[in-house]
């Protein structure tokens, strides 16, 4: 037998349609073309396919078993036929994203939702995780896209850089937040939350009250801004708060402040450097980043 996956598909457009004329009109081609494909068929499986009943085509048996066997495959053609066509035209694909917790919360999801609207038949792959394990995810190819703290710890990775303000948090009823901008000085021995001892934001804080000659006064640690800004809430101290905590926050319990000197999260979108971006991931990574510059420290106040 030498029947061809197109034999079959007229076949299974006949019976699907009712009509040679519907078939033609289902795949495209010409009536004559699909009557062809028919015999063709019959000819290459000898069997009786059709018999014709007042000029209509009436499936025998044989057909109907036939049409079972082979509606999976044609189906299954279909189908990958129109994943090409989504992937053409940027419909589909899978995107492959690890973030650090921060932009876990609300951030990503947001961005998630305006990147699908478009896209109905879009799978996202994403995971949150510290900085050094999101790096290690992308350097590994487990995942497309990563989006993390400073510093990289990998040659291998491409990134782009954007700083972000942190303001101050502290409880709503402290007798700080009488203050428009809260300093070193002004907040001399005032009960601190900190994000781990060797974290950026904690290290330009302790530069900036030892060089006011201002106490620090640490009474909690933690690991995630998620957990500072909760630790606020019930009144443990102030803390320095990332702009994408505060977005997906409710804000209350807490005052926010601006902090002078200002002190700055670095964040840091990598890609694999030997690796290219499908064309869901660079198009995903315009859009983060647009959204990132929006609300990333202008280049002058770096």
């Amino acid at each position: 037998m030498n029947a061809s996956f197109r034999q079959y598909q007229a076949f299974h457009a006949v019976i699907e349609t009712g009509t040679v004329t519907g078939a033609a009109a289902q795949l495209g081609i010409s009536q004559p073309g699909i009557s062809n494909l028919l015999n063709q068929l019959e000819r290459a499986t000898r069997l009786k396919l059709f018999e014709r009943n007042r000029g209509r085509l009436v499936p025998t048996p044989e057909a109907a078993l036939l049409f079972d066997e082979i509606d999976t495959l044609v189906r299954g053609l279909d189908h990958v036929n129109q994943a090409v066509i989504d992937l053409q035209n940027q419909q589909a694909g899978q995107l492959q994203i690890a973030t650090n917790h921060s932009l876990a919360f609300g951030f990503m999801p947001s961005q998630f939702r305006k990147f699908a609207e478009t896209r109905p038949n879009l799978t996202i792959s994403f995971q949150s995780q510290f900085s050094t394990r999101v790096q290690e995810w992308v350097m590994a190819g487990l995942f497309e896209i990563g989006i993390c703290e400073l510093p990289l710890r990998h040659d291998g990775l491409e990134a782009r850089n954007y700083y972000f303000e942190t303001l101050c948090a502290v409880p709503e009823d402290s007798p700080l937040a009488k203050h428009d901008v809260l300093t070193p000085k002004i907040m001399d021995d005032y009960p601190f939350i900190v994000i781990g001892s060797e974290h950026m934001v904690n290290r330009r804080v302790r530069e900036a009250f030892q060089s006011h000659s201002a106490k620090w006064r640490i009474t909690c640690h933690t690991d995630l801004f998620r957990n500072a800004l909760n630790l606020v809430k019930h009144g443990f101290g102030a803390t320095l708060i990332d702009p994408f905590t505060l977005s997906s926050d409710d804000g209350r319990g807490y005052v926010l402040r601006r902090f002078e000197p200002c002190i700055l999260l670095d964040i840091v979108i990598v890609t694999a450097r030997d690796r290219p971006l499908s064309a869901i991931g660079r198009q995903f990574m315009d859009q983060v980043s647009d959204q990132m510059e929006q609300m990333a420290v202008p280049q002058d106040r770096k």
